[in-house]
């Protein structure tokens, strides 16, 4: 097991009954999964490999941890990536609502899910987590039977200074948004969900691994933007697997590791992912295991909006990004004809409302 403190190390706040199986387990069978097995496994379980079939089963699935979208329909495009006839409205397909989630980010997730991207996210105790229900009490008094209003309107007419405060109350749950990304979202108020906050932060963690697995507590952390992000991790106790990794130890679901198994699929020819995208929503050494190379890593990563990524044959070539119906590639390398024509013609089928045309830059 790694020392304290260290990649996948055990918070102290543990339970000792907990932490004691924990460690016995990480001593006696760590399984060693190779890069392959890892991206082959993420693609797999992000629907990469294959499109769904559409309809509101696969819509939930694709967003199974949240569909970023703080670029302007960004999720519109990550959707189109892993399910069929995908449209410009599918974002508004009523299996989805809209709200500020990990991060505080805009995210596209599962009505039925509203509780894991909210109240998983809600502290425990303390200052933050009294900010957040008083904010969302303020917001009820305020709205609650009235239709959506601008959230900058209602954060004024609570007293706030800084309407981008009332992101902490969309950690009860009660808070949903609509951001067409012109202009500043409408907010409205929601029911509050039944699900137990303990449970929803599980759940989180669930979602978490499932999708970004392995990974370690201190990553769900930093993604889902909660300081108690090791003590919701190993809240799963036995639902854990300690695994070695090329880049360090981690962990995965138990249940999971038949999938990491598996025959890999046949990559898909060509994805456009876009901003946000949750295949390359990393941070760290995470970002290594994805990415080999240091300069194409400054590339993709960069410090400012984030470009889409081009996934060819099940490995990122290089990045994309659009104005209006042009799209620019910028690839990291010479690519095959076939691979070329791939990226064209999946573009070609990007549902936006313009006509695309595809540039190359070298």
């Amino acid at each position: 097991m790694p020392e304290r403190g260290g990649r996948g190390a055990v918070p102290s706040n543990v339970g000792q009954h907990a932490q004691a199986r924990l460690d016995y387990r990480a001593r006696m069978s760590r399984p060693k999964l190779d890069r392959d097995q890892i991206l082959a496994y993420r693609r797999l379980v992000s629907h990469l490999d294959e499109r769904l079939i559409a309809g509101p089963v696969s819509l939930r699935r694709v967003a199974w941890a949240g569909l970023t979208d703080s670029m302007p329909r960004a999720a519109v495009l990550s959707i189109h990536a892993r399910v069929e006839g995908t449209t410009p409205a599918s974002w508004e397909d009523p299996v989805y609502v809209q709200l500020w989630g990990p991060r505080f980010s805009v995210y596209v997730v599962a009505s039925e899910d509203r509780p894991v991207f909210s109240l998983g996210r809600l502290p425990e105790s303390g200052p933050k987590r009294q900010r957040a229900e008083d904010t969302a009490a303020r917001l009820r008094t305020l709205l609650d039977g009235s239709p959506p209003v601008p959230f900058g309107e209602a954060g004024r007419a609570i007293g706030l200074k800084d309407p981008n405060a009332l992101r902490y109350a969309t950690a009860t749950g009660t808070v949903l948004i609509r951001w067409e990304g012109a202009r500043q979202p409408t907010i409205w108020i929601a029911p509050t969900p039944e699900m137990d906050p303990a449970e929803a932060r599980r759940e989180l963690v669930r979602r978490y691994l499932h999708i970004f697995g392995p990974s370690t507590p201190e990553a769900f952390g930093h993604w889902a933007g909660v300081r108690q992000g090791e003590k919701s991790f190993f809240d799963l106790d036995d639902e854990l697997l300690p695994v070695e990794t090329p880049i360090g130890d981690a962990w995965i679901l138990a249940g999971d590791e038949a999938t990491f198994r598996e025959e890999p699929q046949r990559p898909a020819s060509a994805r456009l992912l876009p901003s946000g995208d949750t295949y390359y929503l990393l941070w760290g050494r995470d970002r290594e295991l994805l990415v080999a190379d240091d300069a194409h890593r400054d590339k993709l990563w960069t410090s400012r909006v984030w470009p889409g990524a081009v996934l060819a044959d099940g490995e990122i070539v290089g990045t994309w990004r659009r104005t209006q119906g042009t799209v620019t590639v910028s690839p990291w390398r010479r690519l095959p004809r076939r691979t070329i024509d791939a990226i064209e013609a999946e573009a070609g089928t990007m549902p936006l409302a313009d006509e695309v045309t595809v540039r190359w830059e070298q």
